[in-house]
């Protein structure tokens, strides 16, 4: 099973328009959509609809609308109540692709709900797969939640493997995954934390900010593949860094592949990175290799900017056939570094 962590769920609301975005100017809008939000929820709408057992936690009373969405969909979820709406998130999208976002803060947390919301992860860890981390931290949380998270979900055990051959497996750790930015992406790293995730999906940018490239150079598969891999030598499990329309890198401490993008027409790239994110935990859950996980990240994540507004990719959509993932050569990959 999959469980998300969402701290700052959204509404996210899609307005389509038949020209250019010009500032200043009136438009009218063609459409208007909206789905529960949040990178986190994101990440769980495609698991369920890639047919894989997931779980939402998430803040939010039982009239919120976004778990008002999340039970409408039949996905599950828990949840902390906190007082008043969450937020709305603004994306507007042209005709060619171009996406304009408007993020509100959200809600601030305290320290009662962090620790409920923890209490909530420590629990669910004894049965999942993977725990993902996902999107901004709202108002009132400190930039060290999510490094202090992977610090305490790191120490736990976790479900029972279940090798391909149907054998009982050992008792094995639940797995971490990490896809935020900005001061809780560099937290992850600081010199005081003794623990690294298994998983982290920067883009271009946040891979950036981690390693001081230059973002612009980083669009190059083999130099964000090389700036990957130091990050696994502090310590990281996999990084999987997505790189918009070039496609997508994933560097372990074995191997780094490439795979790219299929050519689609862009409509959105709402939800791309955690649709990507996705298709790599589906994979992972397949018992699939790297290779193939990154095939499945890419089409995923392809598949969602194939999409029209805030939807996002099921089965249906994807098409793994097109995408093909190849060996990079980097320089070889020195054993981690602890913190």
């Amino acid at each position: 099973m999959i469980v998300t962590l969402t701290a700052n769920p959204s509404v996210d609301r899609t307005v389509t328009l038949t020209e250019p975005l010009r500032r200043g100017q009136v438009h009218r809008a063609d459409s208007v959509t909206s789905h529960p939000g949040g990178k986190g929820v994101n990440v769980a709408r495609v698991v369920a609809a890639g047919g894989a057992p997931v779980l939402a936690v998430l803040p939010g009373a039982d009239d919120d609308p976004v778990v008002s969405g999340l039970r409408g969909a039949g996905i599950g979820y828990r949840t902390v109540p906190v007082p008043g709406e969450p937020r709305t998130n603004l994306t507007i999208a042209e005709t060619d692709g171009t996406t304009t976002k408007i993020n509100e803060p959200g809600r601030p947390l305290t320290g009662r709900h962090l620790d409920e919301l923890t209490a909530q992860l420590v629990e669910l860890a004894a049965e999942a797969d993977w725990i993902v981390l996902s999107g901004s931290l709202p108002p009132g949380v400190p930039v060290t939640w999510y490094a202090q998270l992977v610090g305490t979900l790191s120490a736990l055990g976790g479900a029972a493997s279940a090798p391909p051959n149907g054998a009982i497996g050992a008792r094995v750790r639940t797995r971490v995954a990490v896809d935020t930015s900005d001061a809780p992406l560099l937290a992850l790293f600081a010199e005081s934390r003794g623990a690294t995730p298994d998983l982290i999906k920067p883009n271009a940018e946040e891979l950036a900010q981690l390693t001081g490239r230059d973002p612009r150079a980083l669009e190059d598969p083999t130099a964000a593949a090389e700036a990957a891999t130091t990050l696994v030598e502090r310590g990281v499990g996999a990084v999987l860094a997505t790189l918009g329309a070039a496609g997508a890198v994933l560097v372990t401490a074995e191997n780094a592949w490439f795979a790219a993008a299929p050519a689609i027409v862009p409509r959105s790239t709402v939800g791309a990175g955690d649709s990507a994110l996705a298709g790599y935990l589906l994979a992972d859950l397949a018992g699939a290799g790297p290779a193939e996980r990154l095939g499945y990240a890419v089409a995923y994540g392809s598949a969602a900017t194939a999409l029209p507004g805030t939807g996002l990719p099921g089965p249906a959509d994807i098409s793994l056939d097109a995408v093909t993932a190849h060996p990079l050569p980097i320089t070889a990959i020195r054993p981690p570094t602890p913190l």
